[in-house]
């Protein structure tokens, strides 16, 4: 199911939300149709957080079944928010710390900004209790941004290379497509929010754009 929206009037709703099949965090303060939308469309539990004071929640945390990555400036009241859920939660204190940004993960496998610290690496393995890869997407680090994984499928930045499909398809376990989001946007995470049972998608996003999100994540079958 694939449901076309904005926050607030703002088309990067991937910037402000981020999902795994059974709960979506949200920034606070979306009305109650944008919401039940988002439930519908998702088929997910939505618990809304502000990330100390930020409602840019979807780059400041990554997480999958697992566990949860957080940026290091979470305040209690947040952090709370994410434990209650039932995620073990690793706050990662690296000058990488726009989390979403710079960590792509699904169940299967983990890809990271290359230029993270080692033991961050290992925090987030432990965490999410999945292996860790780091890595580019189109040449760019960062890998939370370029693209959108879930346990069926992955869209990427339309200049990933040959070479970094391949080392996508062997993280995730999954297919890879290229596409873009909100009317020719490379920037996938940005405009897109994705589990395996729907997707919600910025709303500049045209038919054409939609069509591949809808393939690349296993939406037609």
């Amino acid at each position: 199911m694939l449901q076309l929206l904005d926050f607030n009037e703002n088309p990067n709703v991937g910037v402000f939300c981020r999902t795994n099949d059974e709960v979506v965090f949200t920034r606070k303060g979306l009305i109650k149709k944008v919401k039940k939308k988002i439930t519908e469309t998702l088929n997910a539990k939505i618990v809304e957080l502000n990330i100390a004071d930020a409602t840019i929640v979807g780059s400041l945390m990554a997480f999958n079944s697992h566990g949860a990555v957080v940026c290091d400036f979470i305040d209690k009241e947040a952090l709370d928010v994410i434990k209650n859920q039932g995620f073990k939660v690793c706050i990662i204190d690296d000058k990488l710390n726009a989390v979403g940004n710079d960590v792509l993960v699904n169940d299967n496998g983990c890809l990271v900004h290359p230029n993270m610290k080692d033991s961050s690496v290992k925090k987030i393995i432990q965490t999410l209790d999945v292996s860790v890869k780091k890595g580019t997407i189109a040449n760019l680090n960062t890998v939370g941004m370029c693209a959108v994984a879930t346990n069926k499928g992955c869209l990427c930045h339309p200049k990933v290379t040959d070479e970094e499909i391949r080392n996508i398809e062997k993280v995730f376990d999954v297919p890879v497509m290229i596409g873009t989001v909100n009317h020719g946007s490379p920037v996938i995470g940005s405009g897109l929010v994705a589990n395996t049972k729907g997707a919600i998608i910025g709303n500049l996003t045209t038919g054409i754009e939609m069509g591949r999100i809808e393939e690349a994540l296993g939406f037609l079958d």
